[in-house]
């Protein structure tokens, strides 16, 4: 076996140093609750769950005061060409206020960032040879943490990346198996995921292998910047098909990787739903998105927000 260092090493020594939900802030919390009039929070459902996870992640009293919607876009070797395009355009939009998620941030008063991941240098075609190098791909983690340099206390992902649909329901089939026309709905897509597991085949048992072999670079940064949050314990809101791959990957790592974790929605691309599952993860919203570029998180974090600001309320003593 070979000792030589790997540049996911540095990945692999934060997982096995992950933090877990705060204990302090979970008894008092529950102090706070049982001091609360019986039938004050009575009837809250899921409600009551949401504002418990980010109290017990951010170890304090649950408040969102910085949250921040992280948009990352990449480019893939397997689209078609003018996908490229097509996610400029996109990025464009976004960026400059001119799409619907923009305006749903707005609405949340949530930030919203998007990171152009090298959009004219597509990842590379997975049909026929890895999406990134080792090197690159640890690289592209450790670009995605920087999500967290302005200390959101609750961090929203999505993805961009037109042509994005084969590599995530290739990671997708390796991880979880079954055929690729269960994975996406589009037969030639569909083709290209068998291609790609032909051709990575016996490469893919690494998830981190796996990740450089199959992911975009979108993928990529999300996983860095999902293990980020966890380590400076900042919950996350996943949005769509390839940020769930991305999640996906490194829960085949350490299973208990996303337990800070909340999946937005299940989106109405083909095979969300059946990931979502295969992870044993219950999506807040089914809206019928399709996107996966953040609109189901900025409407979850307005949800999250609600949440708190119910609890807050109902157990605030009136004099």
């Amino acid at each position: 076996m070979s000792n030589a260092a790997s540049p996911f090493d540095d990945f692999r020594a934060l997982l096995a140093r992950m933090p877990g939900p705060d204990a302090g802030a979970i008894r008092a919390r529950h102090v706070r609750m049982h001091a609360a009039p019986a039938d004050a929070t009575a009837g809250l459902g899921r409600l009551g769950d949401l504002a418990g996870w980010v109290a017990a992640w951010q170890g304090r009293p649950a408040a969102v005061r910085r949250p921040l919607l992280a948009v990352f876009a990449g480019t893939h070797g397997a689209a078609d060409g003018k996908a490229q395009a097509r996610t400029a355009a996109r990025v464009e939009a976004i960026a400059s206020g001119a799409a619907a998620l923009s305006g749903i941030c707005a609405s949340v008063d949530l930030g919203l960032k998007v990171f152009d991941l090298a959009l004219d240098v597509p990842t590379g075609n997975i049909a026929r040879e890895a999406a990134l190098d080792a090197r690159g791909c640890a690289a592209t983690m450790a670009f995605g943490m920087e999500a967290l340099i302005g200390e959101p206390d609750l961090l929203c992902l999505g993805a961009l990346g037109i042509g994005g649909e084969a590599s995530a329901a290739a990671i997708a089939a390796a991880l979880f198996g079954r055929p690729p026309r269960d994975w996406v709905g589009d037969a030639a897509v569909a083709g290209i995921v068998e291609a790609a597991l032909a051709c990575h085949a016996g490469a893919l048992a690494d998830p981190f292998e796996l990740l450089s072999r199959l992911g975009g670079r979108e993928t990529a940064a999300i996983a860095g910047a999902i293990l980020a949050a966890r380590a400076a314990r900042v919950p996350v809101i996943i949005d769509g098909m390839a940020a769930t791959a991305a999640a996906a990957i490194l829960q085949a790592a350490d299973p208990a990787a996303l337990d800070h974790c909340l999946f937005a929605h299940v989106s109405a691309e083909p095979g969300h739903r059946r990931l979502l599952e295969a992870m044993n993860k219950v999506p807040l919203l089914a809206l019928g998105l399709g996107s996966g570029e953040g609109e189901g998180a900025a409407l979850a974090a307005g949800v999250v927000k609600s949440a708190i600001a119910a609890e807050d309320a109902a157990t605030t003593t009136v004099a």
